[in-house]
């Protein structure tokens, strides 16, 4: 099956579709809409299903990363992954995409969190209670995929999560040169929104490694340089995951550019070696960057098609284990 991100152009990520044109021919349906989260900011949501003849298998909740948002080509992401049986859902965090809040700045991953854990729940509710369900995650939204299964006793656990070029350290290629690096813990609580770190190059330009994806993201790019208040949290975010990867236990799928130069391949290598899940899968993809949506079409379908294999696996498994009737499940 292969990826939809092969329809894309520099002008648009449908093609020379429209959103209802490529809904149908990919043979999903599509709903979105506004939340208010407790700190009075209203977040974008949406998600996909499944149409007849395919029957929902499980819920998938897809989360962007930092600078992202879920109507770029994370959706095209979502898109193929529904195609293979899941009921898909996706929010636009704080400052991303559609919804509210300063650019791309989160001082604070724990209320993202928050949001990401009530929005999912009601999802996984609404359409499918008693269906598997998966996280999947790409850079900064592998980190919060993780941090959700961390969360003990505040949701319902989780039967499995997909984490693509995770943020679980940040690469020193991308850091700030030193000493500007130890410069930032001084300047970020004084001056949070600042623009001011310097990183080595923007995010779009180091992860995609097809030119004109990269200049199609550019387009929807709402950011500019990291704020230093998010920079620095961003860091503690790492810090405190690879404090941690003793309590994953979840099953997990990592997929990571060998090439990635926004978050260290050498970090997700340390959680699979570490973490207590005994099923767990570590796929390091030789010459790839960090977006892994943005190689070659011929890459772009290896990886996602093994995601996808990956989850259906799980889902038929976790089915199994539970003895539901998959196929009379749907939203």
């Amino acid at each position: 099956m292969a990826h939809p991100a092969a329809e894309a152009n520099e002008q648009s990520i449908f093609g020379s579709l429209s959103p209802s044109e490529f809904y149908a021919r990919h043979s999903v349906s599509h709903s979105s809409e506004y939340i208010t989260n407790p700190r009075g900011l209203k977040l974008f949501t949406q998600w996909w299903t499944p149409l007849p003849p395919t029957k929902i298998i499980a819920t998938l909740a897809v989360i962007h990363g930092y600078t992202g948002q879920s109507s770029c080509f994370v959706q095209l992401t979502a898109v193929h992954l529904t195609k293979a049986g899941f009921a898909t859902c996706a929010i636009d965090h704080q400052g991303h995409g559609l919804s509210d809040g300063l650019p791309a700045h989160i001082p604070d991953v724990n209320p993202v969190v928050d949001d990401c854990v009530s929005f999912f729940d009601s999802f996984r509710d609404r359409y499918a209670p008693s269906l598997p369900s998966f996280l999947y995650g790409e850079s900064l939204g592998g980190a919060i995929a993780l941090l959700i299964t961390l969360r003990r006793g505040s949701s319902r656990p989780w039967d499995g999560i997909v984490l693509n070029g995770a943020m679980c350290g940040v690469n020193a290629k991308f850091k700030p040169p030193w000493p500007l690096e130890q410069l930032l813990f001084k300047v970020a609580p004084l001056v949070p929104t600042w623009q001011v770190v310097p990183t080595r190059g923007s995010i779009p330009e180091v992860s995609f490694r097809e030119e004109w994806k990269r200049r199609l993201v550019m387009t929807m790019w709402r950011s500019g340089r990291p704020r230093a208040g998010t920079a620095l949290e961003l860091l503690r975010v790492c810090k405190e995951l690879q404090g941690r990867f003793e309590e994953v236990d979840v099953a997990f799928l990592i997929v990571h550019g060998a090439e990635d130069v926004v978050c260290d391949p050498a970090s997700v290598e340390d959680l699979h070696r570490r973490a207590a899940s005994k099923d767990k899968t570590l796929r390091i993809y030789p010459g790839m960057w960090h977006q892994l949506v943005g190689e070659p079409e011929e890459n772009v379908n290896l990886v996602f098609g093994e995601v996808a294999e990956w989850l259906r696996t799980r889902a038929q498994r976790a089915t199994a284990d539970g003895g539901d009737d998959v196929g009379d499940r749907g939203p």
